[in-house]
């Protein structure tokens, strides 16, 4: 919530109020940020030089193993909603 009035509202209305920490979300984001650049990178070298090389093809094996690692990491964090 922005300011003390907006929490207070909220909570006459609904009755209650969701504290959320986003920290993790960003995280999250900014690490998938780091990884598509990493992707684009390689695919920018690839279609200038014309060239498939293994290396740059063992790299992006690597980064979308990272990609699959942290998509796990940010599901087995997320809270169960029970009703």
């Amino acid at each position: 919530m922005r300011s003390r009035m907006a929490f207070l509202r909220h909570l006459i209305i609904y009755g209650y109020v969701y504290d959320v920490d986003y920290k993790e979300l960003h995280d999250y984001n900014v690490n998938l940020s780091r990884i598509g650049n990493s992707l684009n990178q390689i695919a920018k070298r690839m279609n200038a030089t014309g060239h498939v090389y293994d290396e740059d093809v063992k790299e992006v094996k690597e980064i979308m193993k990272q990609v699959w690692h942290t998509q796990k990491s940010m599901l087995s964090k997320q809270p169960c909603i029970r009703q």
